[in-house]
């Protein structure tokens, strides 16, 4: 079954995050975003292959490669980007 974890909070900021349960960088992703109040919904791609489909959509057609993909992935408003490069940068970007 297609498990989806919707967290709500006063924001105005939506944010989608497709990665994976096992991913460390996933749960921290996750963690962050819990303390700052950033409402976003997760996605797990290695349970939800329609996740993981829509993912490399947005990924294509933003024009980021998806060979040697670092998760997780987030959608911010229409904005895809990954984590690539160094991960306290990378969320610093999901704040603003």
């Amino acid at each position: 079954p297609q498990k989806e974890i919707v967290h709500k909070q006063p924001t105005t900021v939506k944010l989608i995050v497709y990665g994976s349960e096992d991913c460390h960088y996933c749960q921290d992703t996750q963690h962050f975003l819990n303390e700052h109040h950033i409402a976003f919904v997760f996605y797990d791609i290695d349970r939800d292959p329609k996740a993981l489909q829509e993912m490399l959509g947005k990924l294509r057609e933003a024009g980021i490669s998806t060979s040697n993909l670092g998760i997780p992935v987030i959608d911010k408003q229409g904005l895809i980007f990954t984590n690539s490069g160094g991960f306290e940068s990378f969320l610093h970007q999901l704040e603003h």
